[in-house]
């Protein structure tokens, strides 16, 4: 997403709602098992990406739409508002109707060749071991949150912001109290890091709270 389509209506909101931002009490992860499984969550300081392996995501059989990105070594899932999100033209009225009302949403996917790398003023990558009962649960978490009306494999809607990469069509609604970085949390929570979605709204909010979770493994 584009900082500069953010209008100042928007700005002042997120502003507000970052202020409040406070961070729960860490969720204590229930299984302690060797954390063998390493994914990414990735930030372009406005937007969160979660990056898992392809190999041990195939594994487990429950991401047919993998199908789609033959070849790629990991793959990438960004969630965001169906209209917003995949436009090529971002408008101040597609911004803020996203983020003032709950609308539909839709699931960015993307195969990469190699891990995303942080550098910049903005960009921030931050590296996750998961125990194998943790990288289960998010893949199953991921798995869930694609719409699929006919069962089976989500069908495509929309090109990619990447050579090669999709939309499709997912489950929940966009709002400024739910936004992209609020479902990385919540992801991450289902892969049992200790964090919480609660009151996550910017991109720097989730990194800074998922930083302090990781600090504590």
């Amino acid at each position: 997403m584009r900082r500069w389509l953010i209008g100042p209506a928007l700005a002042l909101c997120a502003a507000l709602l970052a202020t409040c931002e406070t961070a729960p009490p860490p969720i204590a992860p229930d299984d302690e098992g060797p954390r063998t499984h390493l994914i990414q969550v990735a930030s372009n300081g406005w937007h969160t990406a979660i990056v898992v392996p392809a190999p041990a995501h195939a594994a487990t059989g429950l991401l047919p739409e993998a199908a789609d990105f033959p070849g790629a070594r990991f793959l990438e899932f960004g969630w965001g508002d169906r209209v917003y999100y995949p436009a090529e033209e971002k408008t101040i009225g597609m911004t803020l109707a996203a983020a003032l009302a709950p609308t539909p949403a839709v699931m960015h996917m993307a195969g990469l060749a190699s891990t995303p790398r942080g550098g910049g003023s903005s960009r921030e990558v931050v590296t996750v071991a998961l125990t194998e009962a943790g990288f289960l649960g998010l893949i199953e978490a991921l798995a869930a949150e694609f719409e699929r009306p006919a069962g089976g494999r989500a069908a495509s809607v929309a090109r990619g912001l990447y050579p090669g990469s999709r939309f499709y069509n997912a489950r929940g609604s966009f709002h400024l109290l739910n936004t992209c970085n609020t479902w990385t949390a919540r992801m991450l929570h289902a892969a049992g890091v200790a964090i919480s979605p609660s009151g996550i709204v910017t991109a720097d909010g989730l990194m800074a709270r998922l930083r302090a979770a990781l600090a504590v493994y």
